[in-house]
């Protein structure tokens, strides 16, 4: 086949699916990706500019707040950034996704594909819609990605072009198939010769413990950096006053800050586990003690960090987070409704544990990442050993609780139906006593007027008997 030929053959396959996904919705369904990346645009540009113009020495021009808008855009769906300007002369990458910022653009996504497929006739036609609407959204995305592919703080393209599209593509097809009513999603045979051997009744029991142990998890992350916080009240105030001083270069701490509250719980959870933290290639931080001497920026939630050495007992209870999780775990496997045997409780639970640690990988992959080149190219938990750290705790412990669960509610379930049965017993007796009773009563009732009748025969018999002949 000559190459005249195949690019012949290869414009007529684009051609024929760009036929196939042409229909009614097209046009606006572009039009809303195209909306949707431009209103997410417009919210982070919104905050940069509100930030450049209180800023009584802008470091730069409207350009360069519209560049940092656009830059923070991308780092939200998870592109990494590229610090041209360092001291060492070395590009610095910025991998670590402000998972509060990710928020926005996915949540304008997920609204956008319910929009598209709303008025589609049919799942093919929803389908088409949502496909256009990718479209328009990564349209935008790699402009935004070209704009910002230069200047101090630019955006890696090929990071670009693998996070854009994939986040695009599941948040607006999660809104279009919950606007479809949750249709059934053809997958691969393979998929289903393994999802065909779990029972029905087996994924509800699963997916709420799992999401159980994950929010437990998360939380109990989350109490322990307040806690972090609350006890380095000065480390923390002192960060903000050398980072900026400034009233705008503060608020944008502070926003960054709460931006990346999401990152530190899923950190803090990484510590409760046991496996920790890398604070870059030389610390790693831990409850049973902090080991190196990081380089770490100034930042005041890095700020509240332990100090090197080993641990102590209040680092040591931050096991019970993960402790917690495990019973949690556990607790949610056993349906009230469905009762299962023994095997099938404990299979749950670590059904469900084992979710709980794949959930925290993917969002340890997130919420990690790197911070520069050098001593600070790994920083943040490991998804592996958290992922492993995370079904050993929620497996170990929420199995055997599940159990216990179970036999506590069983015995209950015996206790309350033998008392139910002994309070019907107790009342079929009284009725049989007083049904005995009352026919004790009729009888006493008969036996007096048949002794009344026979008494009054007998009166007579002998007052006829007694009563002269008058013959």
């Amino acid at each position: 086949m000559t190459a005249a030929r195949a690019v012949s053959l290869a414009f007529r396959r684009v051609r024929a699916a760009h036929e196939a996904l042409r229909t009614a919705e097209s046009v606006p369904a572009f039009t809303g990706g195209v909306l949707a990346a431009g209103l997410g645009l417009g919210g982070f540009a919104v905050l940069v500019l509100f930030l450049w113009i209180i800023s009584p020495f802008p470091d730069s021009g409207l350009y360069g707040a519209l560049h940092i808008a656009a830059d923070c855009w991308l780092l939200a769906h998870g592109t990494d950034l590229v610090r041209v300007e360092t001291l060492s002369g070395v590009p610095a990458p910025v991998g670590v996704t402000p998972l509060l910022l990710a928020a926005f653009p996915i949540w304008l996504l997920y609204r956008a594909g319910a929009d598209a497929a709303a008025p589609a006739s049919t799942d093919r036609a929803a389908a088409s819609a949502v496909a256009w609407l990718i479209g328009g959204y990564v349209a935008v995305a790699a402009g935004a990605a070209i704009l910002t592919s230069y200047g101090p703080v630019r955006s890696d393209a090929l990071s670009a072009g693998l996070h854009v599209p994939v986040v695009a593509a599941l948040a607006a097809a999660a809104g279009a198939w919950a606007e479809r009513g949750r249709p059934h999603i053809p997958l691969p045979a393979a998929f289903h010769r393994v999802t065909d051997r779990v029972p029905a009744g087996e994924t509800g029991p699963v997916a709420r413990s799992a999401a159980a142990g994950v929010a437990v998890l998360l939380a109990g992350g989350a109490v322990l950096t307040a806690v972090a916080l609350v006890l380095h009240p000065g480390a923390t105030g002192a960060s903000f006053s050398r980072l900026s001083e400034a009233l705008s270069g503060r608020l944008a701490v502070l926003a960054l800050s709460v931006a990346l509250i999401p990152n530190a719980a899923v950190w803090g959870a990484a510590y409760a586990l046991g496996p920790g933290f890398s604070l870059g290639t030389e610390a790693v931080v831990r409850p049973a003690g902090a080991v190196g001497d990081p380089v770490l920026p100034d930042f005041p939630l890095l700020a509240a960090l332990p100090q090197a050495g080993p641990g102590t007992v209040a680092t040591w209870l931050a096991l019970l987070v993960p402790a917690v999780a495990g019973v949690t775990v556990g607790w949610f496997a056993v349906d009230r409704e469905a009762a299962a045997g023994p095997g099938r409780t404990a299979a749950r639970a670590a059904l469900g544990g084992t979710a709980c640690g794949v959930v925290l990988a993917l969002l340890t992959e997130l919420a990690a990442g790197p911070l520069g080149s050098g001593a600070l190219a790994d920083f943040g938990p490991s998804r592996w050993l958290t992922a492993a750290a995370a079904v050993g705790w929620t497996v170990v412990i929420g199995a055997p609780t599940a159990l216990v669960v179970r036999w506590v509610r069983r015995f209950r379930a015996s206790r309350a139906d033998l008392d139910e049965a002994y309070d019907a017993y107790d009342g079929y007796d009284d009725a049989d006593d007083a049904d005995d009773a009352d026919d004790a009563d009729d009888a006493d009732e008969a036996d007096e007027v048949d002794g009344t009748e026979s008494g009054t025969g007998s009166e007579d018999g002998r007052t006829e008997t007694a009563a002269p002949d008058p013959a």
